[in-house]
């Protein structure tokens, strides 16, 4: 397949609210007039039309118009990694094909942004993992990760990883949209910084628990005022990594 330009957003663990905040950067740099697609190449867990998959959520938050088959081409309705998800219907997914199953999206899109399933180490196929696809598509990654106890470690050995495959990380974006008690946890004051500090990674922000109607004009205006677009949008324009993209660096 051709590459194309784009960022993929990982998390560090499952359910860390990547499908979250990758809608709302793609809705806000779609508000600024950049044509910003949505794909997420293999999807457990849910079935298409009960408004509950991420394909959906994608959709409906990020303001795409484009229909769940379309943005999540390998959907299965079992809570498992891809692989078993896949193993359990009887289907054998491969590299390849899922590489491919981006190109009409790609062909409609300035760039895409491209959610993983859980962590960079997940089982995708027989023979790959997650930051396969990563690799094959060839383009930046930012990391989504818990803002909470746990994450230092979670987030240092996920951009280790990406590292020796030589992977470009844009940031991380701390999400703190899963944390009930955040007066709770001593160690919000202190994560973010000890992950830049130990891992050499710039931290673009922290991503607010949100409550209320949650709508995209709402989400849009969170991520102008909480995260830092400069070095998405240098990772956009300037297109995949092999090309000149940004990285970082190297530490």
């Amino acid at each position: 397949m051709s590459v194309f330009p784009g960022v993929f957003f990982t998390g560090t663990d499952t359910g860390v609210g990547k499908t979250f905040v990758m809608a709302a950067l793609a809705a806000a740099f779609r508000a600024e007039g950049l044509n910003i697609g949505v794909w997420k190449p293999v999807q457990s867990g849910g079935q298409i039309g009960s408004g509950e998959t991420d394909a959906e959520r994608l959709i409906e938050a990020s303001g795409v118009i484009e229909m769940p088959e379309a943005v999540a081409p390998y959907s299965f309705n079992e809570p498992l990694t891809p692989f078993l998800a896949a193993k359990h219907e009887g289907i054998n997914l491969a590299l390849k094909e899922i590489c491919e199953s981006a190109e009409p999206l790609a062909e409609r899109y300035k760039a895409l942004f491209v959610e993983g399933a859980g962590g960079v180490a997940v089982p995708l196929t027989e023979d790959a993992l997650m930051i396969d696809l990563i690799s094959e598509l060839r383009i930046p990654v930012i990391i989504v990760a818990r803002s909470g106890l746990g994450t230092i470690n979670h987030t240092l050995l996920t951009a280790s990883f990406l590292r020796q495959r030589k992977i470009p990380i844009i940031g991380v974006i701390m999400n703190d949209g899963n944390l009930r008690n955040l007066h709770e946890d001593p160690s919000l004051a202190a994560n973010a910084d000890l992950i830049a500090r130990y891992g050499g990674l710039e931290i673009l922000g922290h991503f607010p628990a949100m409550s209320g109607k949650i709508d995209t004009e709402a989400l849009i205006r969170t991520v102008l005022t909480k995260i830092q677009l400069t070095p998405i949008r240098k990772a956009i324009l300037s297109g995949n990594f092999e090309n000149g993209g940004i990285g970082d660096d190297g530490k």
